[in-house]
C-alpha cells in the first residue's frame, strides 16, 4: 500500500481563513499562512487553499496569499476557487502553487482540463468534484451543492481522467459537514473506473474515520477542514492513528 496523504483544507476570502456551515456565519478564524505553517509542523502531506471569494477581483489577492505561504511552507500546495482559465492557472503555478484545482468551469468548459494538461502537466491539474446520491448513481452538483448539473458524477470523473485531469478531488454533499464518515459508496464507485489519485472529502470527524476510508477504498488521500480548523485533531494525531493501525503516512516518525 502506498503511503496516505492527510491534506487540510482552508477557505480564504478576502486574504484571511474562514469557516461557515454552508456558507452561513461564516467567520474569520485566522491567516492563511500561518495557519499553513502550523499544518506544515504537524505533518501535512499537501496543503489546499480554496478561494471562497471566487471573483476576478479577489484573484490578486489570493496569488499574494499563495506566494507569502509558497516562501514560508515545503509541502505541496493546491489553490482552487473561481479558476476558469489557463491564465488563472498560469498566475497561481508562478505564485507558487503546484497544483490548480477546477471545479464547475470544468464542468461547463472540460476542455480546460485538457488545454491546462497540455500546457503545464497532468500533475498540476485537480478536477474537483461536488457529488450528490440521486436514485442508484451520484450527480454533479455546483455553487455549494445548490444547482445540480444533471451530469452522472461517476462518468464525470472518467472524462475528467481522459482529458488529463491528474487528480480527483470527489466531495460527497450528503456527508459534508456531518462529521458521521466519508462517503465509502460513492468513493469506491470513482476510485473503480479511475486510475488516477483520488482525495476523500466531506464527512469526517472522528480519528476512526481516516482509517476506515483508507481501509475500505483505494483513496490516496483524505481532506479535512473544520476538524482541523478548530483543533478537534492535528495532523499529527491522526498519522499517529493511522500507523497504529498499520496505514502508510509520510512525514511522520
Amino acid at each position: 500500500m502506498l503511503a496516505k496523504r492527510i491534506i487540510p483544507c482552508l477557505d480564504v476570502r478576502d486574504g484571511k481563513v474562514v469557516k461557515g456551515i454552508n456558507f452561513v456565519g461564516i467567520k474569520e478564524v485566522g491567516d492563511p499562512v500561518e495557519c499553513a505553517e502550523e499544518y506544515n509542523r504537524q505533518g501535512a502531506d499537501e496543503i489546499c487553499f480554496l478561494d471562497i471569494t471566487a471573483t476576478h477581483e479577489g484573484r490578486g489577492t489570493m496569488v499574494d496569499v499563495v506566494r507569502r505561504t509558497a516562501q514560508r511552507v515545503f509541502v505541496p500546495l493546491t489553490v482552487g476557487g473561481g479558476i476558469s482559465s489557463v491564465d488563472d492557472f498560469r498566475e497561481l503555478l508562478r505564485s507558487g502553487a503546484d497544483k490548480v484545482s477546477v471545479n464547475s468551469a470544468a464542468v461547463r468548459n472540460p476542455s480546460l482540463i485538457k488545454e491546462a494538461a497540455e500546457i503545464f502537466g497532468s500533475q498540476c491539474v485537480v478536477v474537483a468534484i461536488d457529488a450528490r446520491k440521486k436514485g442508484n448513481s451520484w450527480t454533479v452538483v455546483v455553487n455549494g451543492g445548490r444547482i445540480d448539473m444533471n451530469l452522472d458524477a461517476i462518468e464525470w470523473a472518467k472524462k475528467a481522467e481522459e482529458l488529463g485531469a491528474g487528480e480527483i478531488l470527489l466531495t460527497s454533499m450528503d456527508t459534508d459537514g456531518m462529521k458521521t464518515g466519508f462517503d465509502i459508496e460513492l468513493l469506491n464507485a470513482v476510485c473503480d473506473v479511475v486510475k488516477i489519485p483520488v482525495i476523500a472529502s466531506g464527512g469526517c470527524g472522528t480519528l476512526e474515520h481516516f482509517s476506515d476510508v483508507f481501509r475500505q477504498t483505494k483513496a490516496s488521500a483524505a481532506l479535512a477542514a473544520s476538524l482541523f480548523h478548530y483543533k478537534e485533531l492535528t495532523v499529527s494525531q491522526v498519522k499517529a492513528h493511522l500507523k497504529e493501525n498499520n496505514i502508510p503516512v509520510r512525514n511522520f516518525e
